[in-house]
């Protein structure tokens, strides 16, 4: 798979955090974003016309915790919630009534499984189990539980050692045409880099809307570029704008 060309003032720039912006923590709250990195995208934005969002399964809280004073447009929990510099904070519907009776469900189960790590997000519930790679039949068990308690509306999403009990309404696809639809992005190219299945979607919409997807890592991916690791990506951007002519070459 091709290494991706780079960037012009009409892309729209959409990157997910974990395991693409940045290397993946054991904990999510270890995760640090260095400012040298937050410089390069406020700089990035610019170039783009504000076109730039992130795209994650992070909350919108959680997102802003991580790039402290910076608050830039994002897409959270999966494209669950959003944010344009525009229109503010939006979501899909309230956090469902029964998560919080479900989360403390899974708390009290998960504690005679050594190592797993409940996350509990505004919208869903994340199960990490990278500390104990050999419980991961037991924790799908867990949520396949829990999922079945709060009903059709959540599904399980499978990650990097992770499996989250979302919406079935988040999709990261539908976040970044979402964001297509409305200024600074309307008309522009759009550019998608992320890691995980949960940016599958991400990579079908771009593709069919002539994009540029970009997976970071070496797993099976229908993104049509590749680049081998975060630190690969970080440099990509450092250089993108250098190699722009290139941007609607297919590989």
């Amino acid at each position: 798979m091709n290494e991706p060309p780079g960037l012009t003032v009409g892309c729209a720039l959409f990157v997910d955090i974990d395991g693409t912006l940045i290397d993946l923590a054991p904990r999510p709250d270890d995760a640090i974003v260095p400012p040298a990195l937050i410089a390069e995208l406020v700089d990035l934005r610019t170039r783009l016309g504000g076109a730039l969002a992130l795209i994650s399964g992070r909350s919108l809280s959680q997102i802003d915790r991580l790039f402290g004073a910076h608050r830039f447009d994002a897409a959270g929990s999966h494209g669950y919630e959003w944010r344009t510099e525009a229109g503010g904070d939006n979501a899909i519907a309230p956090p469902a009534p029964q998560l919080a009776a479900v989360g403390d469900r899974i708390v009290k189960e998960a504690g005679s499984l050594t190592g797993l790590l409940v996350e509990r997000k505004q919208y869903s519930i994340a199960l990490h189990y990278r500390a104990a790679p050999d419980r991961e039949s037991a924790v799908w068990e867990l949520a396949r539980a829990a999922q079945a308690a709060l009903g059709s509306g959540f599904h399980l999403q499978a990650g990097s050692f992770v499996v989250e009990i979302t919406p079935a309404a988040a999709e990261k696809g539908t976040a970044i045409e979402r964001f297509l639809q409305a200024p600074p992005y309307r008309g522009r190219t759009p550019v998608f880099a992320g890691d995980d299945l949960t940016d599958e979607s991400g990579f079908q919409s771009v593709n069919r809307l002539g994009g540029l997807s970009i997976h970071i890592g070496r797993s099976e991916t229908v993104a049509r570029y590749c680049l081998a690791s975060p630190n690969a990506l970080r440099r990509w951007l450092n250089t993108a704008f250098r190699r722009g002519k290139d941007v609607n070459e297919q590989p």
